[in-house]
């Protein structure tokens, strides 16, 4: 008898210890409430935004912008020596009271010539106006 309820103690225990990681994972893998954004091309911004991007584009920097009700989020990864570089918009998210972006830098693919000189990639995501501090991350 003491066997089967030590037995049903470890069960009852592994499972709750199962359980438990699985919530964790779960939690974890959430990252808050994706909000929709739009990808601009460099034509179509405002040219008071070309401006200021043009005077920061040769270091790496980030910044927002708002315009006619839209909230602009730029990330820049400065002066790169060859072409070929793109940047893709990988989560956009409110976390709380707060805006995160989060981007990456893909260089030039392995074993291609990458056309060009100097370049300088940047991304700009285009939003409704929002009040919310951004986090680059």
């Amino acid at each position: 008898m003491k066997r089967i309820l030590i037995v049903l103690l470890l069960a009852a225990s592994f499972s709750v210890f199962l359980g438990g990681c699985s919530l964790t994972k779960d939690k974890a893998e959430k990252k808050g409430d994706p909000i929709p954004f739009t990808v601009v091309e460099d034509a179509k911004l405002p040219d008071e935004l070309k401006e200021l991007i043009e005077g920061k584009k040769a270091e790496p920097f980030e910044m927002t912008y708002n315009s006619d009700n839209y909230l602009y989020i730029v990330v820049g990864f400065g002066k790169k020596d060859t072409g070929g570089y793109s940047i893709t918009v990988d989560n956009v998210y409110l976390d709380g009271e707060e805006i995160h972006i989060e981007t990456s830098l893909l260089g030039p693919e392995d074993g291609s010539m990458a056309e060009g000189g100097e370049t300088f990639p940047f991304v700009t995501v285009k939003m409704e106006y929002r009040e919310n501090m951004v986090v680059f991350d």
